[in-house]
């Protein structure tokens, strides 16, 4: 089974557009309501690859009960930490060029109390658990130092995958990790420095594996990605697709990451999937993952080449 853990869940308003015009009228072309959150996402992309997952993470009661049914609708079992309030709404503008524009909301705050209640409820299922992914932002009062608490008491034959960045990968490094998915802009911010070239980058992926990763799988959008396990490095390019929306991109390639990591895949397989599915993702409009159909398809026409430094 793959754990996956949402700390911040939100209702997704994605709305399309012909031009994103400021300070004047906006027509809706098209506009879609999506029950999500970063680890929410990798669940049922595991689900749609036809793994098994299983979601955690914090609640809201207000209106939590739309993301019980939109997982149940995927297959995905889920036990939540249910706290006071509202989930918080994020709106998604994408014009006629795909370029987004995005409006986040900030959300309640969590107490202490539920802090704990989320880490034993973790600790609990991580037993069952072959692999852990714990990625996205933080809702309001909790601490970066809150991705250490976690990892810290998965299972120890528990694989464990963060996606994340600053100072909430940095924590959560010091436990050690099995797998980080940044992308280049995160992973610039995480170790607050500029990269240009791939060079750049592929050092910057070593700084990750000294300080607690064993591999990095570093996403360059439409350019592909990376992965690194500090011996071989690797590169994925991914292929032209009629790109409908990036949302979610990033949470498809952690799912089929952690499926393939669960399976014991190569590290070039673990990136062959991870690209495949970040791909798939991308042509669709509104949702959160994936068609089976559609990833196998990008799969099957993609290949990895080694990389050298």
């Amino acid at each position: 089974m793959i754990l996956t853990v949402c700390l911040n869940p939100c209702t997704d308003v994605t709305i399309e557009l012909d031009a994103l015009n400021v300070g004047k009228i906006n027509h809706v072309k098209n506009k879609t309501l999506s029950f999500t959150g970063a680890a929410l996402n990798v669940a049922i992309g595991v689900a749609r690859l036809k793994g098994q997952s299983y979601a955690t993470g914090f609640m809201y009661n207000e209106n939590g009960s739309l993301f019980e049914h939109a997982l149940d609708r995927e297959g995905v079992p889920s036990v939540f930490v249910w706290n006071k309030g509202r989930v918080r709404e994020n709106y998604k503008f994408i014009d006629n060029k795909s370029m987004l524009t995005e409006v986040n909301d900030v959300g309640e705050s969590i107490s202490e109390t539920k802090q704990a209640q989320l880490v034993e409820m973790v600790a609990n299922l991580s037993k069952t658990s072959d692999v852990m992914v714990v990625s996205g932002s933080l809702p309001q009062g909790v601490d970066s130092s809150y991705y250490n608490r976690l990892f810290s008491v998965a299972a120890p034959n528990t694989l464990k995958i963060a996606d994340t960045e600053g100072a909430k990968l940095l924590a959560a490094l010091q436990t050690g990790l099995d797998l980080v998915k940044p992308n280049k802009a995160e992973l610039q911010n995480t170790l607050q420095r500029e990269m240009k070239s791939r060079e750049d980058l592929l050092r910057g992926c070593y700084t990750l594996l000294d300080k607690g990763a064993k591999r990095v799988l570093l996403s360059l959008g439409k350019r592909g990605a990376i992965i690194t396990d500090g011996t071989k490095n690797y590169y994925c390019k991914s292929i032209n697709v009629a790109i409908n929306s990036t949302v979610g991109a990033g949470d498809g390639m952690v799912a089929a990451a952690a499926l393939a990591l669960q399976q014991g895949a190569s590290t070039e397989e673990i990136l062959r999937a991870g690209v495949a599915a970040g791909t798939a993702t991308v042509t669709t409009f509104g949702t959160i993952s994936f068609t089976k159909e559609k990833y196998d398809e990008i799969y099957s026409n993609i290949t990895v080449e080694e990389l050298k430094l």
